[in-house]
């Protein structure tokens, strides 16, 4: 499979897309560029990854952090992954910026109330940083947990979104 690589700057670091014109595949920082291309190769199988500009992406990872929130929602994905996977990746597309949720009550929102350590896994194993914001989901203590570019990157980003980085569950409508 070919694919096209770019790197573009945000406030949180160097960040690489891959894609393949059509959706993205791979979302990460490039200081965890390792573990995005052995994501890649897991539910892809081997790519050739060739330098190109990838139309939009870009400008509306730029568009999210000067503000527009919502810039990242349309943003087509192509994750592979298990189905348990596609179904956690899919409905962390649905927690709002400025809203955090627990692993606990991701896994009930997908109707697996036990399952929040395998939402835990599913999350850390998420291909699309940011487009899928895996960010939005913290302990069941309110407390930060893991996150794949760092709990630095994560409470920057719940802060940038308005939301909390430490604390009681919120939703930015309460």
């Amino acid at each position: 499979m070919r694919l096209f690589r770019e790197h573009v700057l945000s406030p949180i670091g160097t960040i690489l897309l891959v894609s393949d014109g059509e959706a993205l595949h791979a979302l990460d920082f490039e200081d965890f560029e390792s573990r995005a291309l052995r994501l890649l190769q897991r539910y892809h199988g081997p790519c050739e990854l060739v330098p190109g500009r990838i139309a939009g992406v870009a400008e509306r990872i730029a568009a999210y952090f000067a503000g527009e929130l919502t810039a990242l929602a349309a943003i087509p994905v192509k994750t592979g992954g298990s189905e348990f996977q596609r179904r956690v990746w899919c409905a962390l597309r649905v927690i709002p910026a400025g809203s955090t949720m627990s692993y606990g009550h991701l896994a009930a929102e997908i109707g697996m109330p036990t399952a929040s350590r395998a939402v835990g896994l599913a999350n850390g194993a998420n291909p699309v940083a940011l487009v899928i914001p895996c960010h939005r989901v913290i302990g069941a203590n309110g407390r930060l947990t893991g996150y794949g570019g760092g709990l630095w990157r994560k409470a920057w980003l719940l802060q940038h979104e308005g939301g909390t980085a430490a604390g009681p569950l919120r939703s930015k409508a309460a």
